[in-house]
């Protein structure tokens, strides 16, 4: 069952949707805080673990589409992986293409995504989480009302030591 907005719908994958995630994903300026871009071969294998993970748990990371035009990324919630310090718990996570950036799609999807996870999967709370140099990401937590946990930020494991990216820090949003 997708999630809609006025401008936006945040559905179930598609295969068609292949091409256009990896050229979002394999792009530098939209990936400039995560590690590395991806190729599309590992932006296929993110997409299957992705299904599988709504398959398993009825909610995961869906297709972020802008109505009338197609694929402008992903948004949606994400089960913590256990080796990362903040688990356990729910990741509110979005990347848009940065050709959508500037738009306020990534509060609008997040904060539609935020909804459903209190409503319809009865979450108690949602964290998100970025590298500290991510101003961009940090700006759309709270501009949702996510509020810092400075007692929670952490060196991201999967981050060489040294790299600008390991040093994260954490928002929470508790339910209604």
């Amino acid at each position: 069952m997708p999630l809609t907005t006025p401008r936006l719908i945040l559905r179930p994958w598609r295969e068609a949707d292949r091409a256009p995630l990896a050229t979002i994903t394999g792009d530098r300026r939209t990936m400039r805080f995560f590690a590395a871009v991806r190729t599309p071969a590992q932006s296929d294998a993110w997409m299957d673990r992705t299904q599988a993970h709504i398959a398993r748990h009825g909610y995961g990371v869906w297709a972020a589409e802008l109505r009338g035009t197609g694929l402008i990324g992903f948004v949606g919630l994400s089960i913590i992986p256990s080796d990362l310090p903040v688990a356990p718990g729910v990741e509110l996570v979005w990347t848009l293409g940065a050709a959508w950036w500037g738009n306020g799609y990534a509060p609008e999807a997040a904060r539609a995504a935020a909804a459903a996870g209190f409503t319809r999967f009865n979450l108690s709370e949602l964290v998100a989480f970025t590298a500290a140099v991510n101003a961009p990401s940090r700006r759309v937590m709270e501009k949702i009302g996510m509020r810092l946990d400075p007692l929670a930020s952490f060196d991201h494991p999967r981050v060489a030591a040294g790299h600008v990216l390991r040093r994260h820090v954490l928002y929470r949003l508790a339910g209604p």
